[in-house]
């Protein structure tokens, strides 16, 4: 699956995206985010506080309760505003 970052988290994290195969036992984006977090301290410090950024899962904004089952992409960004 390809995890994407955007604004200051791809700098925090040090890459745009990356191609990442996690374990069976990752089933949501909650437990995405956790598993991620342990990838380094750049991941770790970005995902820190998941109320800091949202995420989005084949390019549909997605709550941390979705199921990752089949999904290609998942993105992580921080909060924005229109206007």
């Amino acid at each position: 699956m390809k995890v994407r970052y955007f604004a200051w988290m791809k700098r925090t994290v040090g890459v745009p995206d990356e191609d990442v195969d996690p374990p069976a036992d990752v089933r949501t984006v909650g437990d995405l985010v956790v598993w991620l977090r342990a990838r380094s301290p750049g991941h770790a410090e970005a995902l820190a506080e998941s109320a800091a950024f949202g995420a989005a899962v084949d390019k549909r904004t997605a709550t941390f309760d979705v199921v990752l089952a089949g999904a290609n992409e998942v993105a992580f960004f921080p909060p924005f505003t229109g206007g």
